[in-house]
């Protein structure tokens, strides 16, 4: 309850800490900020930028003192991702190069399936005939040549890439997708592709509202930090977009006169902007 007030408090100008000190107590931290890792979008689903996390966002992703304003920060978070489906009548074996099934492979940043067929992973799958190619498909695909459904994803931070939303035998499809490519076999099949968006719209929104802003680890156990945060009692959430064990990243409200020069001060000292991040991930594909 108390923190409840000292929120109420400070939007209605009434806490002890105005914005302009806010500000200079910001500019004067030290923290090791590091903008984050942009990995290469690999054969698995959950390479790349890990923004499948925010098609499903649990309101118990965020944390933070006020449940409110937890929850208006969850509610812009969650508009950030949508995804449609579309039908293909048919679509060339040939273009599939990811691979959703859980395991090992789920994260591979393995850049084709003709290294995932190299490696080690695959070693006893040989595909080295057609008829070779036709049991490690059929594994894989067990009604293929009745023209089964191929069940697809596609992300916009993937760019171009399709990935086999199945979870048995990836090796075996991996391997016969290679095998057709070098052999030049066209495998035509009807397909169902999930396509996952990042929502312009959104990020509009979110950049409009709130600082989203990659915070390091340390930062949580620095007493200047941590006295700006709790101390004024400005309204704030943390995010684990990238390490839901040590969330990282701090959603400061922009309407909120405090919170926006915390943040303000925390973009001059060099905190990474990930409002900017996700747009980078939106263009890729473009």
């Amino acid at each position: 309850m108390s923190q409840r007030l000292a929120a109420i408090a400070q939007r209605l100008g009434l806490g002890a800490a105005d914005a302009q000190k806010v500000l200079q107590r910001s500019r004067a931290l030290a923290l090791p900020f590091s903008a984050p890792e942009r990995p290469a979008s690999g054969i698995g689903w959950q390479s790349g930028p890990p923004l499948h996390r925010l098609i499903d966002l649990p309101r118990g992703a965020l944390s933070g003192p006020v449940q409110e304003d937890k929850a208006r920060a969850h509610a812009v978070l969650k508009r950030l991702v949508a995804k449609h489906r579309e039908e293909r009548p048919a679509i060339d074996l040939r273009e599939v190069d990811g691979l959703c099934s859980r395991g090992p492979l789920l994260d591979s940043r393995l850049s084709s399936f003709e290294e995932l067929a190299a490696s080690e992973a695959c070693r006893k799958v040989r595909i080295i005939s057609y008829k070779d190619f036709s049991k490690a498909l059929g594994l894989a695909l067990p009604d293929f040549e009745r023209k089964a459904t191929l069940r697809l994803r596609q992300a916009d931070w993937h760019a171009e890439r399709l990935f086999w939303d199945e979870e048995s035998h990836p090796c075996e499809f991996a391997c016969a997708v290679a095998y057709a490519r070098r052999r030049g076999l066209e495998i035509r099949l009807p397909a169902t592709i999930e396509h996952y968006h990042l929502q312009g719209s959104a990020l509009d929104e979110l950049q409009q509202r709130y600082h989203l802003l990659a915070i390091p680890t340390r930062a949580w156990s620095d007493p200047g930090f941590m006295g700006l945060l709790l101390d004024t009692g400005l309204p704030y959430a943390r995010f684990g977009l990238f390490n839901s064990e040590t969330p990282e990243s701090l959603l400061l409200p922009k309407d909120h006169p405090q919170a926006n020069a915390f943040g303000e001060g925390l973009r001059e000292i060099g905190a990474p902007d990930l409002v900017a991040y996700l747009r980078a991930c939106l263009s890729e594909r473009d």
